[in-house]
């Protein structure tokens, strides 16, 4: 430690590394995360929800919209 002026004081990487070392203990770990929830729809919702995609033109914006919300259906069915 260093004297100033009749006070002492730690250096400051000592400092550094104090401060360092509590705020590790401050994040939380988001390795726990909660899976999101995902909705069950029976088997008439999902046969009426094929009919009026396939009604759609092909190149519609839903249409790609809707193969990116079966990938998230497909992550959170994995996450649980």
């Amino acid at each position: 430690m260093m004297r100033v002026k009749g006070c002492s004081m730690p250096p400051a990487a000592a400092l550094m590394i104090a401060m360092l070392s509590l705020s590790g203990c401050a994040t939380e770990s988001s390795d726990n995360a909660p899976c999101p929830p995902v909705v069950e729809y029976s088997t008439a919702e999902q046969t009426r929800a094929a009919a009026e995609v396939e009604a759609l033109p092909e190149s519609a914006v839903l249409v790609r919209m809707m193969s990116d919300y079966a990938v998230l259906r497909d992550q959170a069915r994995a996450c649980r």
